[in-house]
């Protein structure tokens, strides 16, 4: 889902979301216990759905063992180890004090003033990296900052001076990379590296000391990714997620706007010498050798003119089996794959490349021939599964479907059985819609994949009937539904399920952690000489994309009743916590409040809207904000118990951090409060510390 309509980000923009001026009071969620005799007429609203959707160092983290905690100072990746499994072995803070936590510090990065023309877009999803005595970070429009991080005082910063004039698919970034060269003296310029990949498609290498750009690195400390990637349109291809880091090799993939055409920018995905930045290979999602067996699952010349397939997410990475996993989306366009029929492999898809030469070891598709916009949007999370009193190798890999697959790190093969189950069959002229898709019989699914009529909800029996009859002339047959003339229920939506949060993993219990979103998406395709003749009021509603190159645009929507309010049965946010050595789910609980619903008793039950992940401790606990509110929460590893909640200046749709400083012995937990710009919620540009008094 998030690529510029973005399959980058996860973008909702609900009609009850603060400062929404075509939501008036009467309108707000708040409004539901009173009736809504008052909000019969449809709320309008613009909606741009699109979903949202790295790194290394140590290995630790992927083969599930904690070291001592005196050498885990420090948050070095994006995921904090190479893996990705954002777990921390520090224990200072725990189940028994986190209700003691309080602010240590706050920054300001400045970028709730910048003028530019997509800044109302702009959503700050920054990790940060705490490295060396330093802590590091970036903003949406990819300035770069060192802070103390006892203190949150600005050592430096950097700004890479993106065009204000240009509209950007999607203007956020995750984080940045960081490598130590190790032909450089200790303490010289560039000894350590600070990488950043802008949304103007730049590559980037800095000074870990200073900011100052690299000289000897691609041109003057910068490379220009849009070489050689079949640029359609300045601004709807660049990098949102951290590059991921291996031996000398910074590897790249890209952000590339959704829904336009057929003939969009190629996904390549392409690997930098870290010292020059010499391209030392590329790989494309899209295979253009005929020799690739998987060229063949492209029908004609499709695999010459699709585009996309991209790699928008966080890669992971195995430095000790030269591998990059790297999580693949949907080719373009999304909703009509009549002019690329196929099963089309390799797109949506968590591949495993060679590191030193980019050559494809593995392959594993999770939707075969995507007609849906169900991109692999979470970080491949590299971890252990026990097995016949063996420690098993594997990754594991989200989905917005609410799957979760589990595969042999050597061979991508499953290691819960996957079954090829028979779906819906496309109605639309001109589509041939795969027969099956692959479905885990474990884990189960974490997100509910079917709404009929019997299923509809609303806050009053009046909307609950609106919203049934709406359903009754909607094809909604489950999961993989194809997209047609009439209109179809995409269930799970566009944002998942799973998104680019992607799972948290726990070693020392065997858990994976997901925070999920729910809410059911329209796709209704028209044929293109009929694309303007939807009645001016029903086009408010949603958004028209125009997949040029096919015989139909299609007409996106959430699906909401007059209210506002999800068609679908709350909840509409959940945290779920997986147990991997029987594929059994151990809880799920709402996760968040939407923030105009606070009125309303239910609405603790009801869950939020969320972007963004959750770490978890050796503390016992598991920190996450992500949701619409403007709280950072902890939860009980074991059993899914909401045990603190921390205020927070903005919405924090972004994956916090932790770290402890030798010189104090304090841990502290940091994250980015900025707001979603398309999700709506309460934007700034704060970034928070929390620490034990």
């Amino acid at each position: 889902m998030p690529r510029s309509m973005s399959d980058q980000e996860l973008l909702w923009w609900l009609p009850w979301r603060p400062g929404n001026d075509l939501a008036p009071p009467q309108r707000r969620l708040a409004s539901w216990r009173l009736g809504c005799e008052r909000v019969r007429c449809l709320a309008r609203l613009v909606v741009v759905c699109v979903c949202l959707s790295v790194m290394l160092l140590g290995s630790w983290g992927v083969a599930g063992a904690a070291p001592p905690e005196s050498n885990v100072e420090e948050w070095p990746t994006y995921g904090r180890d190479p893996g990705g499994s954002r777990y921390s072995p520090l224990t200072q803070i725990t189940r028994d004090n986190v209700t003691q936590l309080q602010v240590a510090w706050t920054y300001r990065t400045g970028e709730a003033e910048r003028k530019a023309l997509s800044a109302g877009r702009a959503s700050f999803e920054a990790t940060p990296l705490v490295i060396d005595g330093t802590l590091y970070l970036s903003t949406p429009f990819n300035r770069v900052i060192a802070l103390d991080p006892a203190t949150g005082a600005e050592r430096w910063t950097y700004d890479p001076h993106i065009d204000p004039f240009l509209s950007y698919a999607s203007v956020t970034s995750r984080g940045v990379s960081t490598w130590l060269d190790p032909n450089h003296p200790a303490g010289t310029p560039c000894w350590r590296r600070i990488f950043v990949a802008t949304i103007d498609a730049r590559l980037i290498a800095l000074d870990a000391a200073t900011g100052a750009p690299c000289h000897d690195f691609g041109q003057d400390g910068q490379v220009d990714l849009t070489q050689d990637v079949r640029l359609v349109q300045r601004g709807m291809y660049g990098v949102t997620s951290p590059p991921a880091v291996i031996g000398d090799l910074v590897v790249v993939g890209s952000m590339i706007g959704d829904f336009r055409a057929v003939e969009l920018e190629r996904g390549v995905v392409r690997a930098f010498e870290a010292r020059t930045g010499q391209r030392r290979w590329s790989w494309d999602p899209i295979p253009q050798d005929p020799a690739d067996p998987a060229r063949s699952t492209w029908a004609g010349s499709s695999a010459t003119r699709t585009g996309a397939a991209n790699a928008w997410s966080v890669m992971s990475v195995d430095p000790e089996r030269d591998l990059v996993f790297v999580p693949t989306s949907s080719p373009s366009p999304d909703f009509y794959g009549g002019e690329r029929r196929g099963s089309n492999l390799y797109a949506n898809a968590v591949v495993a490349l060679r590191a030193s030469t980019g050559t494809v070891v593995w392959s594993f598709q999770v939707v075969h021939h995507d007609l849906w916009d169900y991109d692999v949007p979470a970080q491949p999370t590299l971890l252990t599964v026990p097995r016949d009193g063996q420690d098993i190798p594997a990754v594991a890999v989200g989905t917005k479907m609410g799957h979760v697959f589990v595969l042999h790190r050597d061979t991508g093969a499953p290691l819960f059985p996957v079954e090829e189950r028979p779906v819906p069959p496309s109605t639309v002229p001109g589509e041939v819609a795969w027969p099956t898709q692959p479905f885990p019989t474990l884990p189960p699914p974490l997100a509910p994949q079917k709404l009929t009529p019997d299923d509809a909800w609303g806050p009053t029996p009046v909307e609950r009937d609106w919203c049934r009859e709406r359903l009754k002339v909607l094809r909604s047959e489950g999961i993989f539904t194809p997209p047609s003339v009439e209109g179809t229920v995409v269930f799970p939506g566009l944002g998942g399920g799973i998104n680019w949060g992607s799972l948290t993993w726990e070693p020392t219990r065997g858990l994976v952690l997901a925070n999920m979103s729910h809410m059911a998406y329209v796709v209704k395709l028209m044929p293109r000489k009929d694309r303007f003749k939807f009645v001016e009021g029903v086009r408010l509603l949603g958004s028209v994309s125009p997949q040029f190159g096919t015989p139909y645009a299609a007409y996106i929507e959430p699906l909401l009743g007059p209210s506002g309010a999800p068609c679908n049965p709350p909840p509409w946010g959940t945290l779920a916590a997986v147990d991997l050595a029987t594929g059994a789910v151990r809880w799920q609980v709402p996760l968040g409040i939407e923030p105009e619903a606070a009125y309303v008793p239910e609405a603790a039950a009801w869950g939020s809207l969320n972007a963004g992940g959750s770490l978890v401790t050796a503390g016992g606990l598991v920190f996450i904000a992500a949701a619409k509110d403007t709280s950072l929460r902890a939860f009980d590893v074991e059993t899914g118990k909401e045990l603190w909640k921390g205020p927070l200046p903005a919405s924090a749709q972004a994956t916090p951090m932790t770290y402890r400083l030798s010189e104090t012995g304090k841990q502290f937990v940091v994250i980015a409060a900025g707001g979603h710009g398309m999700l709506g919620t309460k934007k700034g540009d704060y970034v928070v510390a929390f620490t034990l008094p």
